[in-house]
């Protein structure tokens, strides 16, 4: 039998997988906010979020600015001016995807202890007693910055396909944000487990492999958490309801190499 027609059952699993870790995302949302001692936790990270998020903001108008600056074409043709709207479009897009992966990605590494006493909670929660390890501040940054570099490891090389493509006139920048995102996707899922995956002692190789195993289950979840996270105010929040969506998830899971 050919492979080909298995695609619209794999299409329909895949959606399936993605709805489910969306899901995931929202119940972690919702337990987030209903629960008295997860929400004494978050208070206190807000704030280093907060001027996390004015000071990229900025930067994501100006990188968007430059992009647009480079690449938009000018001209009397015709359809210059439709194209000009559609390449503002998706270098506001590309910008933006840039901006919501240094937010994730230094924010996770700068709020690293409060993910972890919010983790402990959850547990907790679940019956489960975590033990958190008693380290200082700079320490559990540290650890939560060496983890966040191997994940760059399968995001560099698309991401520099990507700049490759923005080179190319007219459809590079629309290339250029499709591959941005996909490896966008991939690179937030790492960053969201990093907290839960800890916990669990799990090396590059065991995320790696949760990540590839679970792949439509984490293209949602991300997915749905890159959209939040574009939401003022929102966005705030996504990082730990990540946190603690991903708790059954990976509890649940106990990848072998």
């Amino acid at each position: 039998m050919s492979p080909w027609l298995y695609w619209p059952i794999l299409k329909v699993v895949g959606k399936g997988m993605m709805f489910k870790g969306a899901w995931a995302l929202v119940k972690g949302l919702h337990l987030l906010l209903s629960r008295a001692e997860l929400r004494a936790v978050i208070w206190r990270m807000i704030l280093l979020l907060l001027v996390l998020f004015v000071g990229l903001t900025y930067g994501v108008f100006e990188l968007s600015a430059a992009i647009g600056e480079r690449f938009i074409p000018t001209g009397d043709a015709w359809y210059i001016g439709f194209l000009a709207w559609l390449l503002s479009l998706f270098s506001m897009l590309l910008a933006l995807v840039i901006g919501v992966v240094s937010f994730v990605t230094l924010g996770s590494i700068a709020v690293a202890p409060w993910l972890d006493q919010l983790y402990v909670r959850v547990g907790r929660i679940n019956g489960v007693e975590l033990e958190q390890a008693v380290l200082p501040w700079w320490k559990s940054v540290a650890n939560s910055l060496w983890n966040s570099v191997m994940p760059l490891v399968t995001f560099i090389p698309l991401a520099a396909l990507a700049v490759l493509f923005l080179l190319v006139p007219i459809y590079g920048t629309i290339a250029a944000t499709a591959i941005w995102s996909y490896a966008s996707l991939k690179l937030l899922s790492f960053e969201f487990m990093d907290t839960p995956a800890t916990f669990a002692g799990w090396k590059w190789l065991e995320r790696r492999s949760q990540v590839e195993d679970n792949r439509w289950y984490y293209m949602g979840f991300s997915g749905l958490a890159m959209f939040l996270l574009i939401i003022p105010g929102l966005n705030l929040f996504v990082l730990p309801a990540a946190v603690v969506g991903l708790y059954s998830q990976v509890n649940s899971e106990s990848p072998e190499l």
